[in-house]
């Protein structure tokens, strides 16, 4: 005979039964998801859901995400521009770099039900191929111990910090070189600070990831690249809008492992090698335009 159900333990019911009973303005919306497996060989690739301009107004839809796969992931590793991991249909993009041998990588991408002409452009682009991605570095010897040191006052804000590897996060304020010039040690990502009364959105900024290609812009205040996965920058370009255009001039300087310079280039110019190499130290010096009184026009 079989038991009877319990009142305690009810049938879990669907979605949008339980939206209503949740309150008269839920709302739940249903999405079509779809998954791939990509193989892809050893190397760096960029991974970038092209600009859609609708997106905005759907959420920002469609949306992509990519993962390692549920087995077999050891020699993936991945790094979005996005903190939240999410490729949406506003040019976001990612990094993903394939160790060792051949690997897939698990894209997912989900769409609004009812718009289903509303597909992602979704673009896939090798940046280096296995030969030509630069080693990871030794790890560093752990330092001595050493005894608390006496309490300093608290330092001013920097301008820009910067991600390097095997030295961990670094800062410099604007006009002084951020990173060691002749150290062999790349850029992984950097970000940069408003001066004081200036919109982030009026300074914005790219790296370079390869010939041609540059990351997604950022906003003042935003992380451009990557933490720990020994993914190297290969330059960078800066650019002043609005008010910080009107009060700045601006001027990017690099140097690169190997000894390559670049720079000084003006404002919304790259700043990279001719043989796109990584990027191991960079100045930004912003200058104060000089206000001029009393022209007459015509």
């Amino acid at each position: 005979m079989a038991a009877a159900k319990s009142p305690s333990n009810p049938a879990p019911k669907a979605p949008e039964a339980a939206a209503q009973e949740g309150g008269r303005n839920a709302q739940v919306q249903e999405l079509k998801v779809t998954g791939h497996l990509m193989h892809l060989p050893p190397g760096l690739f960029c991974f970038i859901n092209e600009a859609n301009p609708g997106a905005a107004s759907h959420n920002g839809m469609p949306g992509v995400r990519v993962s390692p796969p549920p087995i077999g992931g050891q020699n993936v590793e991945i790094a979005g521009f996005r903190p939240d991991g999410w490729l949406n249909a506003e040019g976001d993009a990612t990094l993903v770099r394939i160790r060792n041998q051949p690997a897939q990588v698990l894209v997912t991408i989900y769409q609004l039900a009812n718009m289903p002409e509303a597909a992602p452009r979704l673009q896939v682009r090798q940046l280096l191929a296995a030969n030509d991605m630069p080693p990871a570095m030794p790890a560093q010897p752990p330092a001595p111990a050493q005894t608390a040191a006496p309490v300093q006052p608290a330092q001013e804000t920097l301008d820009i910090v910067a991600h390097i590897q095997s030295r961990g996060d670094v800062g410099a304020k604007f006009g002084d070189w951020l990173g060691e010039r002749g150290s062999g040690m790349w850029v992984e990502g950097f970000s940069i600070t408003a001066p004081e009364g200036i919109a982030p959105a009026d300074i914005t900024y790219q790296a370079v990831l390869g010939r041609g290609w540059l990351s997604p812009w950022m906003e003042a205040g935003e992380y451009c690249g990557s933490r720990g996965m020994a993914l190297p920058l290969l330059g960078l370009r800066v650019r002043l809008t609005g008010a910080a255009a009107e009060r700045y001039e601006l001027s990017c300087s690099a140097s690169f492992v190997g000894g390559a310079l670049a720079g000084p280039v003006g404002n919304d110019e790259t700043c990279e090698a001719e043989t796109l190499a990584p990027l191991e130290a960079m100045q930004i010096v912003l200058t104060p335009r000089t206000r001029k009184s009393g022209r007459a026009k015509g």
